[in-house]
């Protein structure tokens, strides 16, 4: 059969953030008086940022916009640059390129701070397609941007494309919207984690990921 799209997630899977998103979570923390070491702060990897404010740390609806601001206050200048691609990941994605697989971005991270990212590393083009979430955090949910992904890529046989991502609702916003993934292992989602959000993968490393897409 094989896989003729490949939608990728960006934080956790294609690159390593954890020090730009820690340190800017930390420093919207400190707003409301929540000291937190930044170490203890991956939990902000990947999920809406509202949903880790509000779960995790228990800020109510209405401080939620405070928080989100405070958090792009050290983000939007640093923390997007506190950022680095998994090691080898470059030479898997050019391989994967040039055996045909067409590539999208699909992450809930902002579109602004996914394009600069992907464009400071050289990722962008080996996409076809980037799709990130609006600036408003109440639309930031993984289904719709995989959702857009999508329709804009035209994808009609989505037998033949898969979500790659590290984090339950990479898993969860595939699901709905009629796709398969596979689950990373290095990123910051575990084993558990992803096995039961459903993965239908998992990958080790990139060259079994590599292997999964090559089929």
């Amino acid at each position: 059969m094989g896989t003729d799209y490949a939608l990728f997630d960006l934080d956790g899977t294609l690159t390593d953030p954890k020090v730009g998103i820690t340190r800017s979570a930390a420093h919207a923390l400190r707003h409301f008086g929540i000291e937190a070491d930044p170490e203890d702060l991956t939990c902000f990897i990947g999920p809406p940022l509202i949903e880790t404010f509000s779960e995790r740390f228990g800020l109510t609806e209405a401080q939620l916009p405070t928080a989100v601001s405070k958090f792009r206050e050290y983000f939007e200048p640093k923390g997007w640059l506190e950022n680095t691609p998994y090691p080898g990941i470059e030479k898997t994605l050019e391989r994967l390129q040039r055996a045909g697989i067409k590539l999208i971005l699909a992450t809930s991270k902002p579109e602004a701070f996914a394009l600069r990212i992907m464009e400071r590393f050289d990722l962008a083009r080996y996409f076809t397609l980037l799709c990130g979430a609006p600036m408003d955090e109440k639309k930031a949910f993984k289904a719709a941007v995989v959702a857009r992904a999508i329709e804009e890529a035209g994808l009609t046989d989505l037998s033949r494309a898969l979500m790659v991502g590290d984090r339950r609702h990479d898993v969860e916003g595939a699901r709905q919207n009629g796709l398969d993934t596979v689950g990373v292992l290095w990123g910051y989602g575990t084993r558990e984690e992803l096995t039961a959000a459903g993965a239908k993968y998992l990958a080790e490393d990139l060259a079994q990921m590599e292997e999964i897409l090559l089929r």
